[in-house]
């Protein structure tokens, strides 16, 4: 039982010999180059960012205004038209309109039986109709208009940018949009388009902003780090990150900072945060205005890392103190069990 407290001298002095060293440092920024600046944009003070620049993975919005087809357009499966008859049965009107079956099949009913318009004009379509009804009425008056092509339904709707840098307008083909504002995406959508549709005009917005984020980095205090990822509108303090976040951990510090990106490989910008200045005073000085690409760092509590980096440490020493411990107890037991029997009988008596 004595190589116990051996043990556990011997894990105290190798502890002591390691130092300080083995811990997980804390990070410093003291050192770091910040270059000088103006006061920041903050909760009460912010600012409207640039124009937004289309990258993938954003999803666009694209809503047709006016998609005509140009002359001659001939029918094809999907599209609707309008199909009005006088002269036919009255207890069945055709005053409707209708959509394009497969094969471009225009189904007019039990009464009339179906018709394939697919590859013909509009007039083609209408005389066709007007020949197909005088089969069995004498003189009907036929329109055919077209209210609505099938490739609208590909144009209009939410689209992603693709990892190319373009957007899908199905059978249209795709259009890169990457690097462009909204109005230049709109400007190149319907350039496009106009190879097909006559003077078509789209309006562009952006569905989801998935391209500009911010990230929360929380030090794990030995434990790893996390990073959340967060789409960016232009509105977001430090604050709002933190309410996305769910607040900090048992783990984080109230040391908090900005880390943001700057056009110098060699340069950083710094914005130290006063926590307890915004959470308990109110004070929006350093609740200042996310902007894409920020790093708002968590620091690590360094009692809870020292806590982490000392179990580390003694985790191996305890599992061999432990198998020791074990062992001494089992070599007691077989030991005193032996000595019982050699006292009982000798090692003639009967043995085990």
């Amino acid at each position: 039982m004595s190589r116990v407290p051996i043990c556990w001298a011997i894990s105290s002095v190798l502890l002591c010999m390691t130092g300080c060293a083995t811990l997980h440092p804390a990070p410093d920024i003291s050192d770091v180059s910040i270059p000088p600046h103006g006061p920041m944009p903050h909760e009460l003070s912010k600012v409207v960012l640039p124009q937004y620049v289309i990258e993938p993975p954003d999803i666009l919005v694209v809503e047709a205004i006016q998609l005509v087809p140009k002359p001659p357009y001939r029918l094809r499966t999907g599209d609707t038209v309008m199909v009005t008859a006088q002269g036919v049965d009255p207890s069945a009107p055709i005053s409707a309109q209708y959509l394009l079956g497969l094969g471009g099949v225009l189904d007019l009913g039990p009464t009339y039986g179906a018709i394939t318009l697919a590859g013909m004009t509009v007039e083609e379509a209408q005389a066709a109709v007007t020949q197909y009804l005088r089969k069995d009425w004498k003189e009907p008056a036929v329109t055919v208009s077209l209210v609505q092509i099938a490739g609208l339904q590909q144009v209009a709707g939410d689209h992603l940018v693709g990892p190319d840098g373009t957007i899908t307008l199905g059978s249209y083909g795709s259009v890169p949009v990457v690097g462009m504002t909204l109005a230049q995406a709109k400007a190149a959508i319907e350039a496009h388009l106009s190879q097909y549709l006559e003077r078509p005009e789209v309006s562009v917005d952006v569905f989801a902003y998935n391209s500009k984020v911010y990230y929360v980095v929380t030090e794990g205090a030995g434990m790893g780090d996390s990073v959340v990822r967060f789409p960016i509108t232009g509105n977001e303090t430090v604050l709002d990150a933190l309410a996305n976040l769910g607040g900090t951990t048992s783990a984080s510090s109230k040391r908090i900072w900005i880390a943001r990106p700057t056009p110098y490989s060699d340069q950083v910008q710094i914005l130290q945060v006063d926590w307890y200045a915004i959470a308990k005073q109110g004070s929006t000085t350093t609740n200042y205005q996310l902007m894409p690409g920020d790093r708002l760092f968590i620091a690590e509590n360094e009692l809870v890392a020292l806590d982490t980096a000392l179990g580390k440490l003694t985790a191996p020493v305890e599992r061999v103190a432990g198998f020791s411990i074990l062992m001494v107890r089992t070599l007691g037991v077989f030991t005193g069990r032996v000595l019982q029997n050699y006292h009982g009988g000798g090692w003639g008596g009967g043995g085990f």
